[in-house]
């Protein structure tokens, strides 16, 4: 969890305050960085960091807590509804959330939207008064015999299945009063609980033994049955998403478009393509058994393939291999990309574990064999102004990162960080006085976002490429 310091906690708080959260509220969310992170960004989107109204900031508050996951890049529009007060009560807005979480990230009609969220829908004191006393009156009977032990909940919500877009205030004003109407003053039997009915304890009396009829076990569910229903089919991957906070406030939201998964089943035939990634530098543990049991059940279960992905620490994971012309097999992967951490010992053992526990990888690969591939994806990031060659030591790295400090090499020019990435790989450049470094956020309070290490030379050939890192 990161720890909001305490200059920046009075900061947020002054900034919750603004928008007509209570103390505590604001305060607590402070506690919560996911929360602190959604609300900020909220803030921000909506334009509201000067304040405003408290029914329009509790909205808001719900908007960062409650908006669907798969439909971020929307979350901007709903708040323009909320700020502009065409959106205003939490009706609309839980109708927004149903709406845009059956929607995704795919683009959507706004009449369709506006009419299942009541937009533009005014429902007069006059018709909420009329609704409320004919709730009242179906329900006259129990509401005299319950007095005010009645529940509240039932009549609201009998009220709001009428007129979903009424104001809730407003109906809760009216159900008290019109209570107050019918029944009068609360009396002192009315602020009683009601008393228990105490029943006496009769001695059971004595029975022959009787055979008991063996009941049938409960039937398993169906994710009992298959716990891999749990997953989402490929055609359903467009609701995937990431969310990514930077510290000056903006959100970066990614998820799949319709095209790029199209193209994706294209290539995968539509199959599950998974991978199980242990490190070949230790034994593996009980916890690798689970992540078999996903890796290898899933893509067994759809008809697919894993990839068995033994990762190391010499070079970043993630790079897309090509996935078309597979069969209907798994794939190991070893990363050996470190070779003074990675043993043959340990790559014998995995491979052994993994049969041992039943599973037969259709091949295994080594990272080495992508160096190229790893090398042309780190060029790009170059290009593209989201990596540098940096000098500082690891004592100087470690001092930036806790002052929150970019590298005074981070905005040298691109030509050069290309040109001393190549020494680097010739060989040029000692062991230690270079790194590739890519750009994140240094400024962030989550300390997985400052600039990662992404490149560092190690003199060493390695046993599958024989050559020199």
């Amino acid at each position: 969890m990161v720890v909001v310091k305490e200059g920046k906690a009075e900061e947020l708080l002054e900034l919750f305050l603004k928008i007509g959260l209570d103390e505590r509220t604001a305060k607590n969310t402070i506690a919560n960085n996911k929360v602190t992170t959604n609300l900020t960004a909220v803030i921000h989107e909506a334009a509201v960091a000067d304040g405003c109204e408290r029914r329009i900031g509790n909205l808001l508050y719900t908007v960062a807590t409650k908006h669907p996951a798969n439909a971020l890049v929307h979350r901007p529009t709903l708040l323009q509804y909320v700020v502009s007060s065409k959106i205003k009560t939490p009706a609309q807005l839980e109708a927004a959330f149903s709406f845009f979480a059956s929607v995704g990230a795919e683009n959507f009609k706004v009449d369709e939207f506006e009419e299942t969220c009541g937009v533009g829908v005014e429902v007069s004191v006059e018709d909420i008064e009329k609704t409320v006393n004919e709730v009242f009156e179906e329900n006259k009977n129990s509401i005299l015999e319950l007095r005010y032990r009645t529940n509240v909940g039932d009549l609201f919500a009998h009220v709001r299945k009428r007129l979903p877009w009424a104001d809730p205030k407003i109906v809760k004003q009216l159900i008290d009063a019109k209570l107050y109407e019918l029944l009068g003053e609360r009396t002192a039997a009315d602020n009683e609980k009601p008393a228990k009915k105490k029943e006496k304890k009769e001695k059971p009396a004595k029975v022959e033994d009787k055979p008991t009829a063996v009941e049938a076990p409960a039937q398993p569910s169906e994710e009992e049955l298959n716990p891999y229903l749990i997953f989402p089919q490929p055609v359903d991957n467009i609701q995937v998403h990431t969310e990514i906070p930077f510290s000056n406030g903006t959100v970066l939201r990614c998820c799949n478009s319709k095209e790029m998964l199209d193209k994706h089943l294209k290539v995968t035939g539509g199959k599950v393509f998974t991978r199980f990634p242990p490190e070949p530098n230790g034994y593996l543990h009980i916890g690798h058994a689970k992540a078999m049991f996903v890796d290898f059940g899933l893509a067994k279960e759809r008809g697919g393939c894993c990839y068995l992905s033994l990762l190391g620490v010499g070079l970043p994971h993630g790079p897309s291999l090509e996935m078309s012309r597979l069969a209907n097999h798994w794939l190991i992967l070893y990363d050996d990309t470190n070779p003074e951490a990675e043993k043959k010992e340990y790559i014998d053992h995995i491979e052994e574990i993994v049969k041992w526990m039943g599973w037969e990888p259709f091949k295994i690969t080594y990272t080495s064999d992508y160096f190229q591939n790893l090398y042309d994806l780190a060029v790009e990031l170059i290009q593209r102004g989201h990596a540098y060659v940096d000098h500082q030591t690891p004592e100087e790295i470690k001092e930036y990162r806790e002052k929150k400090m970019n590298s005074p090499w981070r905005d040298r020019p691109i030509a050069e960080s290309l040109k001393l990435f190549e020494d680097m790989r010739r060989g040029l450049i000692e062991e230690g006085k270079a790194t590739l470094r890519m750009k994140q956020d240094m400024q962030s309070d989550n300390f997985n976002m400052y600039d990662l290490i992404a490149y560092r030379i190690k003199a060493s050939v390695h046993s599958s490429s024989a050559c020199r890192r």
